[in-house]
């Protein structure tokens, strides 16, 4: 038996709400009616960074589009949890206003402030306050295991440096750094895995308190070094194409060689298009 829905010339959130609660119900459909939180956990967290995607490529249209599909997981969850009795929709709309009407002072209640960083420093104290965080460490441990590890850290170390345990600027960081990447050599040259492993990870924490110095977003600058690198080898490959040299391990000289080519005519376009 299918279930009657109207069409309409524009749907809202409330018509999103009914969808998926038909979705869910026993007359609706299996696959739906299936999920739990664990189980579409991952659509979660694709579906976002596909609507960061959207962001970067600046596309309003594929951006309304993904935000759609992050809402319908928003949506999705609050009705797994309202069948079991335990909050809904309008209850996860009711935490968030008042969230931002508390932690907004300086617009819903008398409060002034001079600048955004004033905001933003009385942001994270009633932050702590209304997760009776009462230290600093219970801060930096409430930074979520689940970020990707360069924004887990970046987050972790700007919340330590409130506190006042940072770098005074980012030459002393560049000295940690200098450090770090001693020890891992001589991790490297003892052949020690372990020690390896350790140092790199140091060697990268280090490089975030350098981007974070800077004022820059590691993650993002990694992204970007990412997309350098693929846009460079899809060149590479083509320049090898052109010359008849083949992509093999035992051509790493002339790859090479085609690399700096690659990076310099890349270097140029990225040029002209400033």
């Amino acid at each position: 038996m299918s279930i009657h829905y109207p069409k309409k010339e524009s749907y809202n959130v409330e018509d999103l709400r009914r969808i998926v609660e038909h979705l869910r119900s026993e007359e609706g459909c299996p696959w739906d009616r299936e999920q739990t939180h664990e189980s579409i956990r991952q659509d979660l967290l694709e579906e976002t960074y596909e609507a960061a995607e959207a962001i970067d490529l600046q596309d309003t249209e594929l951006l309304k589009e993904e935000l759609g599909d992050v809402l319908l997981q928003v949506v999705f969850h609050s009705c797994m949890e309202e069948e079991k009795g335990s909050f809904d929709f309008d209850a996860v709309c009711d935490g968030i206003c008042r969230k931002l009407i508390t932690r907004h002072p300086h617009v819903f209640a008398d409060v002034s402030v001079e600048n955004t960083d004033e905001v933003l420093t009385n942001w994270e104290k009633i932050k702590q306050e209304s997760k009776g965080q009462s230290s600093q460490s219970e801060a930096v441990k409430s930074v979520p295991k689940t970020f990707p590890a360069l924004m887990r850290a970046q987050k972790v170390q700007k919340r330590a440096g409130k506190a006042g345990f940072d770098y005074p600027d980012a030459i002393w960081c560049m000295d940690d750094l200098e450090d770090s990447l001693d020890q891992l050599q001589e991790a490297m040259d003892e052949e020690d895995k372990a020690a390896c492993e350790k140092e790199l990870g140091n060697t990268l924490f280090s490089l975030v308190n350098v981007a974070r110095k800077l004022d820059l977003n590691a993650e993002q600058a990694l992204t970007k070094a990412t997309e350098r690198y693929i846009r460079r080898f899809e060149q590479v490959e083509k320049l090898a194409k052109q010359q008849g040299i083949k992509l093999d391990p035992d051509m790493t000289g002339e790859l090479m060689d085609l690399w700096s080519e690659a990076k310099e005519l890349d270097e140029r376009d990225t040029d002209s298009e400033d």
